[in-house]
């Protein structure tokens, strides 16, 4: 089963370090990492910085496309009242059919502020409860989705992947 995750980190360096031990545990064979993305905002920054991972050039383009239509629309839309929840309206609209929910957007985008950082994944065959104990004392939170197959073929048609 594939499953889109997010781990919110409480310093701005938390998630770097995380995709450090996520990589860690797909090499013992806990997870199969399909993409993931790391945004990192310092307290005294505008915006956050991100950093997409793109696991491999093939799975790159279709994931690419799903880090900068979602965390464009969560981050780099300007915070103001009706525009950042219009934002994330017009973003849930686009992942409701791929199980992302609109609360989960709100409550990501509430969620990571100035001093965090967040761990977006893709990932497939793996056991978040194992993988949440590698982050155990990172002083980390998961908001996670679990995708069924059809949700999964939806969200990648949504952002251009095949597989």
């Amino acid at each position: 089963m594939t499953a889109f995750t997010v781990w919110k980190f409480d310093g701005p360096d938390g998630a770097e370090h995380a995709a450090k031990i996520l990589k860690g545990c797909e090499r013992d064979g806990l997870v199969k990492i399909l993409d993931h993305a790391v945004v990192s905002w310092p307290q005294d920054a505008s915006h956050p910085t991100t950093k997409q991972a793109h696991e491999d050039t093939w799975r790159g383009t279709g994931w690419g496309a799903l880090w900068g239509v979602l965390i464009g629309a969560l981050f780099f839309v300007p915070v103001i009242g009706g525009v950042a929840g219009a934002a994330i309206g017009a973003i849930s609209k686009t992942t409701q059919d791929a199980g992302i929910t609109k609360e989960q957007l709100h409550k990501i985008r509430t969620e990571v502020t100035p001093g965090t950082s967040a761990l977006f994944a893709v990932t497939e065959h793996g056991d978040l409860d194992r993988v949440g104990e590698r982050f155990h004392g990172m002083h980390s939170k998961l908001v996670d989705t679990n995708l069924t197959d059809a949700e999964r073929q939806t969200l990648l048609e949504t952002f251009g992947g095949s597989r």
